[in-house]
């Protein structure tokens, strides 16, 4: 362990010498946004982190009990409970939450077991006026009322009115739809922290899932998590991404408990690979990772940056109905924008199509999980949004490029090179004589934090 190594001001201070993000910002031509113009440049310790953490069951089981039955999470989007009867099943480790949307319009989340004999009471998602278990025919409406069931004679015992279906607080933001099992966790609202301020004008609430990929990985949930809140891994996993893509200067971000970023700037070289490439080079690298044959040639003295920013404009004003022109910064058309909410939500911002990440345990396996990418396209305010895309699910010897051709050749090229690292990590931990991570001041502080955060919930009473 590393914990007694005292390091210089200077030590802590150290970042790539080449121009930041937020140099970037300064030559932008239009307004920046506070949320892109803030930089909290974080150091949080430089202790290594045991691997323990992401092989021993009893953490496993820990986490279990004080992080996800207690922290607000992603159960689905809106657009999956539309209208009156609809519902949809959300699992977590052997939780299983129940999602509806009643009569009146409302939301609500109950616990998905019959209070018979035990029985899981839905699966998936579907649409229903009431909510039957299929096993003896008892039944609550959806509000959860209890309705009735076979044979009522033989259950004078049976309290009616307490019969109700134990509920779960659910909230929304953005068109997603959290639940929390604890009735003593802080509002969705505060528990965000500065997300909302930084994220609403970016309207998730008016986008649609284009895409949904859901893949089970031979990893823990957390490896797979850690893997997207750093881009540091990119410059040996991913080396296609160095003519276009800033990663050496990424700017890492941490608020609170619950929110961190990274901003990795697109359409600029990697500070220590920029001398080889030339500006239309990156262009040109950018439209083969989206899959486009045709080359866009630059104007003299236009930059990957501006060309790129200019070709994913009109796309923009197309999706959203809003003309951007003149008030949207690069950054928010084409850069890599991701932030976190823990315990293991990742969305991007910015105004053209977005990605967002959710990972969380494959059932109570210490050694798998499930990790989902959502493609959020916006459509027009006042019109009604699309229906999401139906789930593309890959199994555990699956690769990304299975899917290549929903989610393009380019893309699942870089997802094959994250999967193909993820259960090799996991093997590695199992194997590490040393039994602990060590990790990057600021690179990887989101990690550090993510780990601060996850330790406030494991000693909580």
């Amino acid at each position: 362990m590393n914990e007694t190594v005292k390091l210089t001001p200077e030590q802590i201070a150290a970042r790539n010498p080449s121009d930041s993000f937020q140099d970037l910002l300064k030559i932008e031509t239009v307004e920046v946004p506070d949320a892109l113009l803030d930089s909290t440049d974080t150091y949080l310790g430089s202790e290594d982190i045991s691997a323990a953490r992401y092989t021993s069951r009893e953490f496993f089981d820990l986490e279990v009990d004080k992080v996800w039955r207690r922290t607000w999470q992603v159960a689905c989007r809106e657009n999956r409970l539309r209208k009156a009867g609809d519902y949809f099943v959300y699992d977590i480790v052997d939780d299983s939450i129940l999602l509806t949307r009643t009569e009146s319009g409302e939301l609500k989340a109950f616990h998905n077991s019959c209070l018979h004999r035990g029985r899981i009471l839905k699966r998936g998602a579907g649409n229903s006026d009431k909510l039957r278990c299929p096993y003896h025919g008892w039944s609550w409406d959806l509000d959860g009322e209890f309705q009735g069931a076979p044979c009522e004679w033989d259950f004078p015992h049976l309290e009616k009115e307490k019969a109700k279906l134990p509920e779960v607080r659910v909230a929304t933001w953005g068109g997603w739809v959290f639940i929390n099992m604890d009735d003593e966790a802080p509002s969705l609202e505060d528990y965000m922290e500065v997300l909302p301020e930084h994220m609403n004008q970016w309207k998730h609430e008016h986008r649609f899932v284009a895409l949904h990929i859901e893949k089970v990985i031979a990893c823990n949930w957390k490896v797979a998590f850690e893997a997207f809140i750093e881009s540091y891994h990119a410059l040996a996993t991913h080396p296609q991404l160095m003519s276009f893509q800033g990663i050496d200067n990424s700017q890492y971000d941490v608020w609170g408990d619950h929110v961190s970023r990274t901003i990795s700037a697109y359409g600029v070289a990697n500070p220590s690979h920029a001398d080889l490439y030339t500006e239309q080079q990156s262009l040109d690298a950018m439209m083969d990772l989206i899959g486009v044959e045709d080359r866009p040639q630059l104007a003299e003295g236009q930059t990957a940056r501006e060309k790129y920013a200019e070709l994913n404009l009109p796309m923009a004003n197309l999706q959203s109905g809003e003309d951007f022109t003149g008030r949207s910064t690069m950054s928010e058309l084409m850069d890599s924008t991701l932030y976190s909410l823990f315990p293991n939500f990742a969305p991007w911002a910015g105004h053209g199509t977005v990605i967002s990440y959710r990972h969380r345990p494959n059932g109570n396996d210490v050694d798998s999980c499930i990790m989902e990418i959502f493609l959020l396209t916006r459509f027009p305010e006042g019109t009604e949004s699309p229906p999401d895309a139906p789930v593309y699910r890959l199994g555990i010897d699956q690769p990304f490029s299975e899917a290549a051709d929903v989610m393009g050749a380019g893309f699942a090229n870089v997802f094959n090179q994250d999967g193909a690292n993820l259960p090799q990590v996991q093997k590695g931990l199992k194997a590490s004589k040393k039994g602990a991570v060590t990790l990057g001041n600021y690179q990887e502080v989101r990690i550090r934090h993510f780990h601060q955060t996850l330790d406030k919930y494991l000693t909580a009473k």
